[in-house]
């Protein structure tokens, strides 16, 4: 009588291009990233998986690295569940590395932070580029000093309820470290980068939204503090469009 074999703990990390799929999160027919992995991996296992990632991203947003976990038996080498996964996946889900991980890991509850870049665009994107930046015209140039004025009372820890759409029970804990924002330009291309303890939802692109609106005069330092303190969502904060979003890395 052969051993049983137990189900191990799997560590995954993967990359999308989120333009076509209704988000990360499960939805009723199967558009999402998290079912066409779960199809995908029954298919390769025999039976069906349930996957649990670091988080969720929304319709159009991008991972160069989104982590998920799952249990399965699985006889062989790590790699090898890594090539039968990738035979079957899309050209727009990449499957970067798979790892045997403790039981107790947990691709969310364990994470420390993430890491967020969005990218813009000064001027008209080409159309290899314009799918993955936000193209910015305007009339007069952003004002960069403005920007990182508006950055600099924004980092730190914070309720940044004011610069999220509330969804469930994150009303309840609103409050994240946003240990890093910085902006850069190289050329045309404009990236913030974001780091922090955790974002609530459509913070990032909310955080984006606010910078470009500094940049633009519309928002001042002591505006974006006043909001802060408010704790309430207006109108006022606009949410940055999903496609220059991506998701960098999540860190454990």
């Amino acid at each position: 009588m052969k051993p049983l074999v137990e189900a191990r703990r799997w560590k995954v990390i993967c990359a999308y291009d989120g333009t076509t799929f209704s988000g990360w999160q499960s939805q009723p027919g199967g558009k999402a990233i998290q079912d066409v992995i779960e199809a995908r991996l029954a298919k390769v296992l025999g039976t069906p998986v349930r996957i649990f990632a670091s988080g969720r991203t929304d319709a159009g947003v991008h991972a160069h690295g989104q982590v998920f976990h799952f249990d399965a038996v699985w006889r062989h080498t790590p790699e090898k569940l890594r090539a039968a996964l990738r035979v079957g996946l899309p050209p727009t889900i990449q499957i970067k590395s798979i790892q045997a991980a403790a039981p107790d890991f947990h691709a969310r509850f364990s994470a420390t932070g993430k890491i967020y870049v969005y990218y813009l665009y000064l001027g008209e994107a080409d159309p290899f580029t314009s799918p993955y930046v936000v193209s910015i015209e305007r009339t007069r140039p952003l004002d960069f000093a403005a920007m990182e004025s508006v950055a600099a009372v924004l980092r730190g820890r914070h309720d940044f309820a004011a610069y999220s759409a509330f969804n469930g029970a994150e009303r309840d804990d609103t409050v994240r470290d946003l240990r890093r924002l910085e902006i850069r330009k190289a050329g045309l291309r404009v990236t913030f980068t974001f780091e922090a303890d955790g974002f609530l939802y459509k913070m990032v692109r909310s955080l984006a939204g606010a910078l470009v609106q500094a940049g633009d005069g519309i928002l001042t330092p002591s505006r974006a503090v006043e909001l802060m303190k408010a704790g309430e969502r207006t109108a006022e904060v606009r949410t940055a469009p999903p496609h220059g979003l991506f998701l960098k890395r999540v860190l454990y």
